[in-house]
């Protein structure tokens, strides 16, 4: 009788991150297979700092903390879109390229996905509301108890949208060509 050891399946642990001047979210979630745990997720509370660049050293100092306790194999983020405020923009796309550093530090690679993007992943709309994506991932990842801050639930979706895009972004090219010599294992 031949004895079949089962091959572990590798862990992959997934950092989300919803960025922000007053309140960041964070989430990671651990695949294995094809399983989806839940490891921890909240927030970042900036507004008790008053200089902007002490908001900025805080976020990268707690960053760089979650990615040292939870040693990430990447890094998701929610890309800032664009509003009518161009200072509010210009302040929040600090914030994101703060984290980023922060996971670069450590040489985590990261990727970026627009809040669209993420909520079509997550809910199947593009358009949904946060409280609508905060629903689909208390029912999805077996959340107990809502957060109060739906920054924390934001940043998970962004954490699981990069798992349903399989870690990675699909490139604009412009021509199924390039696709396919971009992709050969994904054209049968």
């Amino acid at each position: 009788m031949v004895k079949i050891e089962k091959i572990p399946q590798k862990e992959r642990i997934i950092l989300g991150l919803d960025p922000g001047t007053n309140i960041m979210g964070y989430g990671i979630i651990c695949i294995t297979g094809k399983k989806i745990d839940l490891l921890q997720y909240g927030v970042i509370h900036l507004q008790k700092y008053t200089g902007y660049e002490m908001k900025l050293k805080k976020i990268f100092e707690r960053v760089l903390g979650i990615v040292d306790e939870f040693s990430p194999d990447e890094v998701a983020l929610e890309a800032p879109f664009y509003g009518k405020n161009v200072q509010s923009m210009l302040k929040l796309g600090r914030a994101q390229g703060v984290a980023m550093a922060a996971a670069l530090y450590r040489e985590i690679p990261i990727t970026e996905y627009a809040p669209k993007k993420v909520k079509q992943s997550v809910t199947g709309n593009g358009n949904a509301s946060k409280e609508q994506v905060a629903q689909m991932l208390i029912q999805l990842l077996k959340i107990k108890e809502a957060p109060r801050l739906l920054d924390a639930t934001d940043a998970l979706g962004v954490a699981l949208c990069h798992y349903y895009q399989g870690g990675k972004t699909v490139k604009k090219t412009g021509s199924w060509q390039a696709f396919i010599s971009e992709n050969p294992g994904r054209v049968k």
